[in-house]
């Protein structure tokens, strides 16, 4: 197996329209990822989180990830995506397989080598950090 990860994407109210499922399913027919779990929920007003069934959701294309349910997302996941998410929003939980790593992951297996770190930058902090760099390029080159 490729390396997993998991993701949680939070939709403001009302903004859960699917526009991007076609890019999903784009990476999935390219064999660059494989979906293994996907759970949509939904934190009402008042606070309460539910898991929404894919029917409930009428979004077209939604019925190729029909099945994809590893068990790898549960109970807990549910309550923590609840814990984070704003009151009205919903949520996709998405859990995939980077099918494009799999041989290199296979082959550092083989060789003996592990995976002893890993983690994510997210995309706000990583343009944040390059704007800083840019504004303190621009301040050395004007002479600040």
């Amino acid at each position: 197996m490729g390396p997993v990860d998991y993701l949680c994407i939070e939709f403001p109210q009302g903004t859960l329209t699917g526009r991007a499922l076609p890019m999903l399913l784009d990476l999935v027919d390219r064999r660059v990822i494989r979906v293994l779990d996907l759970l949509f929920v939904r934190k009402s007003p008042d606070g309460t989180v539910v898991a929404l069934d894919g029917r409930e959701l009428e979004l077209s294309g939604l019925g190729a990830f029909h099945g994809a349910a590893s068990g790898l997302l549960g109970g807990d996941d549910l309550r923590e995506a609840g814990a984070i998410l704003a009151p009205g929003a919903a949520a996709v939980l998405l859990v995939y397989e980077n099918l494009w790593a799999a041989p290199l992951a296979r082959q550092l297996r083989v060789s003996g080598a592990q995976l002893v770190a890993g983690g994510r930058i997210p995309v706000q902090g990583l343009l944040a950090a390059l704007d800083a760099a840019e504004s303190q390029d621009n301040a050395v080159a004007s002479g600040r």
